[in-house]
């Protein structure tokens, strides 16, 4: 049965005003005769999507597809009578049965984490970052999907994207997540508690990014006393320009690791090489640079080495550049998988306290610390290829986060 937009609403309305609300910032909480207060998740530092809970349903608000996803307990008289499909708000019944992902650049770690592997039934590429599901695909027991074909994902309870499609093709069982429109690591990271609620496992969503944010804050707690802050390039090359990155998390990450942000000082952040006054320009600024990143974009992260770096940056005297006489030339491609797609764009996001640490490492070298994303240009240090070997647990059973020693 379809229900009318109003009766959607005043359900949710009803989750507001009688179930439990779980609002951004720490708002109140209700407890709800039909609500368990401790399989609840309340946000806390995520900016783009919402939870509230009612008796037998929860309501999601994301923000940056502009949906509301009403689910609805499986047990519930609702999940037998109620299906609503248009362009603001869809229903599903939870949890769910099964599910497919559209894997390209897609965090499968999240569900990794909250061990919801043994549920998820298809997927659209072959191309993974991660070794334990790339295991998954290889044993049969997931099936390859052609995205192309929307009734080849009809079948499955839901289907995430981690992008936002056009509006028009996207099928009733579409579900948008998508924690890098976030602006901040912790941010993207706390996305594990909106795939908790499609499953009922908020407990383990909570206790995941509760030792998360707790690592990573210990992190940032760890380099407050440095009164030096090294200054750092984030940049990458395309098409003959260099282009100093607007990216706020990865921003923020040098900030959080102790370090300086080169375009906190700049206005112009695009350097044409081919142009003799931008590169004029371009090495006078970087020539007040301790630490550069390249983050350029190549599809052979494996051939990509210092030679090409040089070559991209036409430096012919660099008796100025204090990151190259202190060899401190990085790049985040460090883990990739053997079709060469980067963890960065998955384990990366779930646990962003593990590239925190690389960070640190790098602004403040102990030596004694080995990075687990960023990989050092300059002394020639290789890409780790990923496959099914480096998968060293039960594929079905849930992913520990990696938690760094910190005092």
């Amino acid at each position: 049965m379809l229900l009318p937009y109003t009766t959607v609403i005043s359900l949710i309305m009803s989750a507001l005003l009688g179930g439990v609300l779980v609002r951004n910032g720490g708002g109140g909480m209700v407890e709800g005769a039909g609500v368990k207060v401790g399989n609840i998740s309340k946000i806390e530092d995520a900016a783009y999507f919402r939870i509230y809970y009612g008796n037998t349903f929860k309501v999601i608000k994301n923000d940056l597809d502009g949906k509301s996803y009403l689910l609805i307990q499986s047990d519930s008289k609702m999940a037998a009578k109620t299906k609503y499909c248009t362009p603001r708000i869809k229903s599903f019944v939870i949890p769910l049965a099964n599910f497919s992902l559209d894997v390209n650049y897609f965090p499968v770690s999240f569900f990794e984490l909250l061990g919801l592997m043994p549920t998820l039934k298809g997927i659209t590429s072959d191309r993974i970052a991660s070794p334990c599901l790339l295991k998954l695909y290889n044993e049969g027991q997931l099936q390859m999907l052609n995205k192309s074909e929307p009734q080849q994902l009809s079948p499955y309870a839901a289907h995430f994207i981690s992008y936002n499609t056009n509006q028009q093709t996207q099928s009733c069982n579409y579900v948008t997540f998508v924690p890098i429109g976030e602006q901040t690591p912790l941010q993207r990271a706390e996305w594990i508690k909106y795939l908790g609620v499609f499953a009922n496992v908020e407990v383990r969503a909570n206790e995941i990014y509760d030792a998360v944010k707790s690592n990573y804050m210990c992190l940032v707690n760890s380099t407050a006393s440095k009164k030096l802050k090294p200054i750092v390039a984030w940049m990458d090359f395309n098409d003959g320009v260099w282009t100093f990155t607007k990216d706020a998390y990865k921003l923020k990450y040098i900030e959080d690791a102790g370090g300086e942000n080169l375009d906190e000082s700049i206005n112009k952040i695009t350097y044409n090489i081919s142009s003799l006054e931008d590169l004029e320009q371009l090495h006078a600024i970087l020539c007040t640079v301790d630490v550069l990143i390249d983050g350029t974009f190549t599809p052979d992260p494996i051939g990509y080495n210092s030679t090409l770096f040089f070559q991209n940056l036409n430096i012919e005297d660099q008796s100025c550049f204090a990151f190259l006489s202190h060899e401190s030339v990085w790049r985040h491609d460090k883990r990739l998988s053997t079709d060469l797609a980067l963890d960065w764009f998955d384990g990366a996001v779930s646990q962003p306290q593990l590239v925190l640490a690389d960070l640190i490492e790098i602004l403040f070298p102990t030596g004694s610390y080995t990075t687990t994303y960023f990989r050092n240009l300059l002394k020639g240090e290789q890409a780790t290829t990923l496959g099914l070997e480096n998968c060293n647990r039960d594929t079905l059973t849930a992913m520990e986060p990696t938690i760094i020693t910190c005092t």
